[in-house]
């Protein structure tokens, strides 16, 4: 089973810490991703959604639940799945990094299949749904969607 790896790249006019922001609070994701609703199960360290937090999405029959494994405040964002897709030791990395007066958006992962062969859809099928997250990402933050802080 060979890993696959996913890259999403991405520009808004907001700053790190406005899209780091709504990338630490899953409740923001139904608003600006493709998902269809949030729910905190775990609280994390320090906060509700600091590390250790295992937040749940559901879209249509598609159940997820993510566990946040690396915060660094206005750089990364970073998530591994603990359940809900046929996929091994998928882990996502959201970089922000500093750009012409926003910030670029770097989303990417990798997985295995557990399901022999199956490894290229779930690696098409997930680009898509990531480039839906990061286009999302962008419309939110960018000039005219900056959501004010809550």
């Amino acid at each position: 089973m060979g890993i696959q790896r996913i890259s999403v790249r991405g520009h808004t006019t907001a700053s790190p810490e406005e899209v780091y922001e709504l990338l630490r609070d899953g409740a923001s994701w139904p608003e600006w991703s493709p998902l269809g609703s949030f729910r905190l199960i775990r609280e994390g360290n320090g906060a509700p959604e600091g590390l250790g937090a295992l937040r749940f999405f559901r879209t249509g029959r598609i159940k997820s639940c993510e566990e946040i494994v690396e915060l660094v405040p206005a750089r990364r964002f970073s998530y591994v799945l603990r359940s809900g897709l046929p996929l091994r030791g998928y882990r996502a990395d959201v970089d922000l990094t500093p750009d012409d007066g926003g910030t670029e958006i770097h989303w990417h992962s990798a997985f295995a299949a557990k399901i022999p062969g199956t490894g290229w859809l779930y690696r098409r099928t997930l680009a898509s749904f990531i480039r839906r997250c990061v286009d999302g990402l962008v419309a939110a933050t960018s000039a005219t969607g900056v959501r004010p802080a809550p």
